[in-house]
């Protein structure tokens, strides 16, 4: 019996949806629009088979995307990892470029919260009063 290594596991479609969040749909988008670093192998049945190390790349990719990433920096991000090295001074802008958008977008969020906070503050301390009335009330 031999054994398989796990970044040569062979994974159906539906268990790497499984395994990442994503939907088979969007497993078949990410193919179709090159965002795979590597060719997703088929069964003589043409059924697509994934490897665990697909699994960590789509991985990579959920959370680039859920932070924002648009497509077209993913899939420039995913052509440079398949060219293999000599492109990491570019992967590491992209990268550090996608972080930055991201820190300015946690800053607002961080401020908007606040705003947010201070206002649930107001209408807590003015209901424990029993001075909710007039609050915000364009009628008044």
């Amino acid at each position: 019996m031999t054994t398989t290594p796990a970044a040569e596991e062979s994974l159906s479609i539906g268990e790497v949806a499984e395994r990442t969040g994503l939907s088979v749909h969007a497993l078949r988008f990410y193919e179709r629009e090159g965002l795979l670093v590597g060719p997703v192998r088929r069964t003589s049945g043409g059924r697509r088979r994934y490897t665990s190390l697909d699994v960590d790349w789509l991985l990579i990719c959920v959370k680039l995307r859920a932070s924002g990433m648009p497509l077209a920096d993913l899939r420039h991000f995913a052509d440079l990892v398949r060219q293999g090295p000599g492109n990491e001074a570019e992967r590491l802008r992209l990268l550090d470029a996608h972080r930055q958008r991201v820190d300015a977008q946690i800053q607002t969020l961080q401020e908007c919260r606040s705003v947010i906070a201070w206002k649930v503050g107001v209408y807590a301390e003015h209901l424990a009063r029993g001075e909710a009335g007039g609050l915000w009330d364009p009628t008044a």
